[in-house]
């Protein structure tokens, strides 16, 4: 998810500079919401588990793509469905362009020994580099951001009327490598609630994350959950009104970066040199695990890898600073 929210700014920035081009975008009917308000943007859906399933799927979902007369196809994922559907395209002589993710170098930065620590070009930029090969360079600092949704009746009835600022907190992420341990954000959500400041919405997804999340729920006098009350759509309105968003390197930082929320980003085993910092974010609002007692950081790209001995990595982050950081932005 992290990924798509990422193309969001860079369609945007495209829309505005090149009004006069139609853009489609490929991608599973869930994540359609994210470029609903992109001029110039029609959705088409990739039904990648049933009728678009397999070598065969991938084939038909060809022949449909074809019916819409493309000019060209800027993949941005480059992964082995759209390379399949780059083999079809090229049957039929439509320029295919494809996203050069860095492997070598993510590999270099990522590496125990002869490590190459430095800063690599944004998945943003890698993004708008094929749009420039396609001939419509762009410039991201003219990316608009996503405006703030009108909140509909079902999200005011579960948040309540609340003029206090609107904490949002997302405690989970994909791989444990870049999950803040649940004691210590405990430890962070209990100063804030004690403080009496925010209203905490706290952001997650899957049966197990309900649970814990509905406990904290029950916990805390400040606090409420919205796992599994709100469709994809309605949790998209309710970050676009959030004072500051709290998150790992996971999808909803970039949820609430397409928006222009702020964004406090924790980081365990990966680390921003990657290139998927969230989109116009301060870099001052990242809060990172120590690499002078971890060295090796990062240790993969994605938070799936790392070495014995790194397993507490985020313990460097102490709640005492992702509470000031808070009370600094928000």
């Amino acid at each position: 998810m992290g990924d798509i929210a990422m193309t969001v700014p860079v369609l945007k920035a495209f829309a505005h500079q090149y009004p006069q081009i139609k853009i489609t975008v490929l991608s599973r009917a869930f994540f359609r919401p994210l470029f609903e308000d992109i001029p110039n943007v029609d959705f088409f859906e990739a039904d990648v588990k049933e009728r678009h399933n397999g070598v065969f799927g991938l084939y038909r979902l060809f022949k449909e793509l074809r019916e819409l007369k493309l000019d060209a196809v800027a993949d941005l994922h480059n992964v082995l469905r759209s390379n399949i559907l780059k083999q079809y395209f090229k049957s039929n002589t439509v320029k295919f362009i494809q996203i050069d993710k860095g492997r070598a170098e993510k590999k270099a930065l990522t590496r125990e020994k002869d490590k190459k620590f430095k800063a690599l070009k944004s998945t943003h930029e890698r993004y708008a580099d094929v749009f420039k090969k396609l001939g419509f360079p762009l410039n991201l600092r003219d990316a608009q951001l996503s405006s703030k949704k009108e909140l509909n009746s079902r999200i005011n009835e579960i948040i309540g009327a609340d003029t206090r600022k609107w904490i949002g907190i997302a405690p989970f992420a994909a791989f444990e490598g870049k999950m803040y341990p649940l004691d210590l954000m405990e430890e962070v959500i209990n100063t804030l609630d004690l403080n009496g400041k925010y209203k905490i919405i706290l952001f997650g997804g899957g049966d197990r994350e309900e649970r814990l999340l509905n406990k904290m729920e029950a916990e805390y006098r400040n606090a409420v959950s919205v796992v599994g009350k709100l469709s994809f759509e309605e949790e998209l309105q309710l970050i676009s009104n959030l004072d500051l968003m709290v998150s790992m390197d996971s999808g909803n930082a970039h949820l609430a970066a397409m928006f222009g929320v702020k964004t406090v980003t924790l980081w365990g085993v990966t680390h921003p040199h990657a290139g998927f910092y969230p989109f116009g974010q301060n870099e001052n609002n990242a809060l990172l695990s120590d690499r002078e007692k971890y060295p090796l950081i990062p240790t993969s790209v994605y938070g799936n890898r790392f070495p014995k001995g790194y397993e507490d990595v985020m313990r460097t982050i102490h709640p005492e600073a992702v509470v000031a950081k808070v009370e600094e932005l928000a």
